[in-house]
């Protein structure tokens, strides 16, 4: 049985990880509208990621009799004043997220809570891996900014690259069944 302090940290993260899936959303759709399928589509992946890790706490909070709360999300941010802003507000929210993270993990490590310290470190490799790649990403949109075009080159070279990679055997499962991010 999990710490009544972790799970309720588990389910404040719920919420900030459902805000996450609606700024991405929001993001998404901005670049949408400027006719920049390929940043659009790399947000629209990045919205669903954010929602499975809130299904993936929300299945943990289940199997551990924990009672999960879906919050309700502030709206996201969705004007930007150029190509690069929401890049950058991407890159925060992900450095914001780490942080919270490392803070339940923390809590689970203070509470001896043994699996919920073992649950959330899944969450702590990912999120070295996020900001990793949020942050190759606004140098490039950076580097580009008078040349959005090459951007969405860089992407479908990245997308194309990275097609086939393998499945974590380590990634928590999802409430209502879906497997992955």
């Amino acid at each position: 049985m999990t710490s009544t302090s972790f799970s309720g940290a588990v389910n404040e993260q719920i919420g900030h990880e459902f805000a996450a899936h609606q700024q991405y959303v929001a993001i998404a759709v901005f670049y949408d509208g400027q006719t920049l399928p390929h940043l659009a589509q790399y947000f629209y992946k990045q919205a669903l990621e954010e929602r499975g890790h809130a299904m993936m706490m929300v299945q943990y909070l289940l199997d551990q009799d924990a009672g999960p709360i879906i919050p309700a999300v502030a709206a996201p941010k969705t004007n930007f004043d150029d190509i690069v802003a929401p890049v950058s507000l991407a890159l925060q929210q992900e450095k914001t997220v780490t942080d919270q993270i490392n803070a339940i993990a923390a809590l689970a490590r203070d509470e001896s809570d043994f699996a919920g310290e073992q649950f959330i470190q899944w969450f702590i490799k990912e999120q070295v891996e996020e900001v990793s790649s949020m942050s190759d990403l606004l140098t490039v949109v950076q580097r580009l900014i008078d040349s959005p075009m090459q951007i969405e080159e860089h992407l479908a070279r990245e997308v194309a690259a990275s097609a086939g990679g393998s499945a974590d055997p380590t990634e928590p499962a999802q409430a209502g069944g879906s497997a992955g991010a």
